[in-house]
């Protein structure tokens, strides 16, 4: 297996998609990227990684707003004025294009599928889950009752909803964005990344 390939994974919240994402790169040695985007993104443009989170596809506020007085690492004294939200989610596009040509990936979230729609050799899921079970796996996380778990379910999908539309131009969740959809309830998170992992070698012939 030495040719490079992407895997995206979009992701209901509380669907066990991230880590089926994980168990993903596991099974095919791919580099794993979530957060790190952001890290990468930081890196690369010379911005605050702060400024990144603020924009992550769970916090963005989806128009051109200008950031004041955002500072650039390595230059204390120097502040960016005019820092749109475009220009940051072209920077994170530029880090998962570079990272998608030079090694084996997968990708959580960012609009990462359609980010890569011109490459060859990547395969784009979306993980869904029935609410009672998403709403179970919140209140474990966060710790929660389960009607907060559902208004973060809610609010949360409704921002990733937001983040997909406005830059892809497509609908997020929708099944004409992805080459496969599964419901994770059905099989369980580990079955269900064996599942996928079969579709993945089939599709990019990797057998």
């Amino acid at each position: 297996m030495n040719k490079n390939f992407s895997i995206t994974v979009g992701r209901e919240l509380g669907s066990g998609g991230r880590v089926i994402a994980r168990l993903l790169a596991e099974r095919f040695g791919c580099n794993f990227y979530d957060k790190e985007i952001l890290t990468l993104a930081a890196k690369e443009s010379g911005f605050s990684e702060k400024l990144f989170e603020n924009h992550d596809e769970l916090h963005s506020r989806l128009h051109n707003l200008i950031f004041n007085k955002v500072p650039v690492i390595g230059h204390a004294n120097y502040y960016s004025e005019q820092i749109s939200q475009g220009s940051l989610f072209q920077f994170q596009s530029e880090v998962i294009q570079k990272e998608a040509e030079a090694n084996r990936c997968v990708f959580v979230g960012r609009g990462a599928d359609y980010i890569l729609r011109k490459m060859d050799n990547v395969v784009n899921l979306f993980v869904y889950a029935d609410m009672d079970y998403k709403i179970e796996q919140v209140m474990k996380r966060h710790e929660c009752s389960a009607d907060e778990a559902r208004r973060i379910i809610v609010n949360g999908e409704k921002q990733r909803a937001k983040y997909y539309n406005y830059y892809t131009g497509k609908t997020w969740g929708a099944k004409e964005s992805y080459d496969i959809c599964i419901n994770s309830c059905c099989l369980g998170l580990e079955a269900t990344a064996e599942y996928l992992a079969e579709f993945v070698e089939k599709k990019l012939k990797l057998k």
